[in-house]
């Protein structure tokens, strides 16, 4: 409830040249009752038969758009009719969306209670898996904008196997009344979308905004990635490892659409995100004549996307860019938010420019090539999203993280889908780090000395990330912000991911020069992100003598 799907599916509707219909109505109209009279009246059992009939009759027509009461799929007749009978698309939305849009409202009697956040939460315990088992795709609406939602659902529509043309497959006398839960889908050719089902969200920018779409399978859909190619040309930046894997199936999804495609394979490893590689793209596109219509691609991990980002924001002074991120890191966050930029000897990530992609899509297929100790490394920032902005994921990490780490579909596409709706809306909020977005550097500024103070490419960018998330977890104890037990609960997670707990002894002295080149810091004075408390975070300097207790507890002696 309090999705939108009455207001997205007219909209839909409209787009369609189809009828729409709300189930909710329907019943309304026939019985001459509103919804809580009927409740009232006969209790819910009785009102779910009663939208079970209804359902049954209206999803037999064709060329409607069906909005369904929320606790319909409850019953598993009306789930296999749905199923069986069309393109199932599931509106998700957040507690406090929901809460904000019926708080008004008193036409839905479920919400009638001294406590609607504790029934909302009840409700969405019981009926996520519901949604989930029945819908072909998830749209987010957790920021409602109507013409984004809609053109989500069109994109995926052109995609998916059982999609209008499963609509009209299906007429008026095939009945679905005797369905079981073992419904098989209108169309027997299904995609690999056999684990979980695609998420679109967006990145609300104003001009600037653009799509996530996260998923298994997406880069054999042209639609997803061929609208954001405008000009007849794109050059595609990757490296050595991936394109192997990659470089093929994404450059034939571009020709077949009539693009005229360049290809540029630098050397992996983040001592190659350097002021010379981004020379290397700049010859290939000048030497291929490519022009300012010219779209860029980078199909790779953060490397890869922060320097094409970085080129794209710089080659004829700025032509348009998407974001294919290929790791768990690059998924979860590099690719999200504009950030680009290449390295210095002296700092890392100095030298860049904030610059927003025309899109995201992160198949998640791309994971099952990852070795372990990379997929380890993406999760060091996903810890950081539960850590700094939101305890409950924070909560779920730690009973989930056997799951992440063994690289479970399913689990990882929910860590990547909360780890982008949490950073979207912190660069919503703050796109150039004027202040908020700060706090997504938890852990970066003893991370990224960690980085510079080996050399780049010795740890990854995650190991030093994560290792920073228990130097900056103990610092915050030190300071009084969290417990020791919140201090261990973080330590212990980040060990659990499979990520470096204890940190190199690059010397107090070194330690501090390489801390004191960092974006943060103001007038000489090292700026750190720590928790206060565990899920919320704090932007401050901090007492030497407490660092450098943090150095010599948390480095190898």
């Amino acid at each position: 409830m309090g999705a939108g799907k009455t207001t997205i599916g007219r909209a839909l509707a409209k787009k369609l040249n189809k009828r729409f219909i709300d189930s909710d109505h329907e019943i309304e109209t026939r019985t001459g009752a509103s919804i809580p009279v009927i409740f009232e009246i006969e209790g819910e059992e009785s009102f779910r038969k009663r939208e079970a009939e209804v359902i049954l009759e209206l999803s037999a027509q064709e060329n409607i758009v069906l909005a369904t009461g929320g606790g319909a799929v409850l019953r598993a007749d009306t789930r296999a009719c749905l199923k069986q009978r069309g393109t199932v698309i599931y509106l998700r939305a957040g507690v406090n969306q929901i809460l904000q849009r019926t708080s008004r409202d008193k036409n839905r009697p479920l919400l009638q209670t001294a406590d609607p956040r504790r029934k909302l939460e009840e409700l969405s315990r019981q009926r996520d898996p519901f949604y989930r088992e029945v819908a072909d795709f998830i749209v987010e609406t957790g920021r409602p904008n109507v013409q984004f939602l809609v053109q989500a659902i069109l994109s995926q529509l052109e995609l998916t196997p059982k999609q209008l043309a499963a609509l009209e497959a299906y007429t008026q006398t095939e009945a679905c009344a005797n369905e079981s839960e073992h419904t098989t889908y209108a169309n027997p050719a299904e995609s690999a979308m056999n684990t979980f089902t695609p998420i679109a969200m967006q990145v609300e920018l104003g001009e600037r905004s653009y799509p996530i779409t996260i998923g298994l399978g997406l880069l054999s859909n042209p639609a997803l990635l061929l609208p954001h190619v405008a000009g007849k040309r794109a050059a595609i930046v990757t490296n050595d490892k991936v394109a192997p894997l990659y470089l093929a199936q994404v450059r034939k999804l571009l020709e077949d659409g009539g693009k005229q495609v360049t290809t540029i394979v630098l050397p992996d490893g983040e001592e190659e995100k350097t002021w010379s590689s981004l020379m290397k793209v700049f010859d290939v596109l000048l030497a291929e004549k490519c022009d300012r219509k010219t779209t860029m691609i980078a199909l790779g991990g953060g490397v890869i996307g922060d320097l094409t980002g970085y080129a794209a924001a710089s080659y004829m002074r700025g032509v348009p860019f998407v974001q294919i991120p290929t790791t768990l890191l690059s998924q979860v966050d590099s690719s999200v938010g504009g950030k680009t930029g290449i390295n210095h000897p002296l700092g890392k990530n100095m030298i860049g420019a904030f610059y927003q992609p025309q899109a995201v899509i992160a198949d998640t297929a791309t994971l099952h090539t990852l070795p372990p100790r990379e997929l380890s490394a993406g999760l060091a920032e996903v810890i950081k999203h539960g850590a700094i902005i939101d305890a409950a994921f924070f909560d779920w990490i730690e009973a989930n993280i056997a799951r992440l780490v063994d690289g479970d579909d399913a689990a990882l596409a929910y860590a990547i889908q909360r780890s982008c709706e949490i950073k979207a809306d912190v660069v919503r909020q703050d796109e150039r780090e004027g202040g908020l977005r700060a706090i997504l550097n938890f852990g970066h500024t003893f991370g990224h000395a960690i980085e510079s103070g080996l050399g780049y490419g010795q740890w990854l960018h995650g190991e030093g990330v994560g290792c920073g998330m228990v130097m900056a977890a103990d610092l915050s104890y030190r300071l009084g912000f969290i417990d020791a037990f919140s201090r261990d609960r973080l330590t212990a997670l980040v060990k659990a991911a499979g990520l470096p707990v204890v940190a190199p002894n690059l010397g107090t002295q070194r330690w501090l020069e390489l801390m004191e080149v960092d974006k943060k810091n103001e007038g000489g004075q090292i700026k750190f992100i720590l928790l206060k408390p565990l899920g919320a975070p704090v932007i401050t300097s901090v007492p030497q003598e407490l660092l450098l207790q943090t150095l010599a507890a948390c480095t190898e002696q």
